[in-house]
């Protein structure tokens, strides 16, 4: 009986051994299963690639494209807008003040300009040597506005009823135009040097008359230059030029 319970002791103590012999092997630790659902829940805790992957694309990705598209659509109205808008109202202004500035130029200019007549102008009358039988007008602007002479002088000696007749030949192909203090001339045929002329007397008065911008309208008020003391000889051959830019143009005819 004693036998018996010592061999058992025996045994049970050889198995108490074999036990702690194998958990202290490695192997019985790499059989261990309880630790491997710890482990898989502290996996599982971390974003998977897909999931980051997955949420890169959706948040950001997606709205920023459709944030982008509509800045751009954004921008290239504001840009086609402000762009067209600004070349256009650039344009216009520029447009429309030039034009503007150029007219009113044009009228200041034109209303600048007025009439050559007696009223603003000194006008003498002297005969020369050469050529034969001619009288020199002279018309000097004494305004403060530049003037036009236009066409030709109106003469009228004495109480003479017929007006001389211009050279055709001698109107020039811009009227002339006198600044202030500046002259403007015209020739006078007073008689025909070989005689033929009918009607020949002497004048002591010398009435010059002016036309406006129309042929034989009125330019204004007249001049009275004084004549020689001895008077001028004319006939009926008196003539006159268009009024000239330069006194050789009035009296080379």
């Amino acid at each position: 009986m004693r036998i018996r319970r010592t061999s058992h002791l025996l045994a049970l103590t050889a198995l108490a051994a074999l036990a702690l012999t194998a958990c202290e092997d490695g192997t019985g630790v790499k059989d261990e299963g309880a630790s491997h659902p710890a482990s898989s829940t502290a996996t599982a805790a971390q974003p998977t690639p897909g999931t980051d992957k997955g949420t890169g694309t959706g948040t950001g990705t997606a709205p920023t494209k459709d944030t982008t598209g509509s800045a751009d659509s954004s921008g290239k109205s504001g840009g086609t807008t402000g762009g067209k808008s600004g070349g256009t109202t650039g344009g216009g202004t520029g447009a429309g003040t030039g034009g503007d500035t150029g007219d009113k130029a044009a009228d200041t200019a034109s209303d600048s300009r007025v009439l050559c007549n007696g009223s603003n102008t000194r006008v003498t009358a002297q005969t020369v040597a050469r050529p034969l039988n001619h009288m020199l007008l002279t018309v000097t602007n004494t305004g403060s506005r530049t003037c036009d002479l236009t066409y030709n002088p109106v003469l009228r000696f004495d109480e003479m009823q017929w007006v001389p007749q211009a050279a055709k030949e001698t109107q020039p192909q811009a009227v002339t135009t006198l600044a202030p203090g500046e002259s403007g001339y015209a020739g006078v045929l007073l008689s025909a040097a070989d005689g033929s002329g009918e009607g020949g007397q002497t004048a002591k008065k010398l009435t010059v008359a002016f036309q406006g911008y129309t042929p034989n309208s009125d330019g204004g008020a007249s001049a009275t230059p004084p004549l020689p003391a001895k008077g001028v000889y004319y006939d009926s051959s008196l003539a006159v030029t268009y009024w000239q830019q330069d006194m050789d143009d009035a009296l080379s005819w």
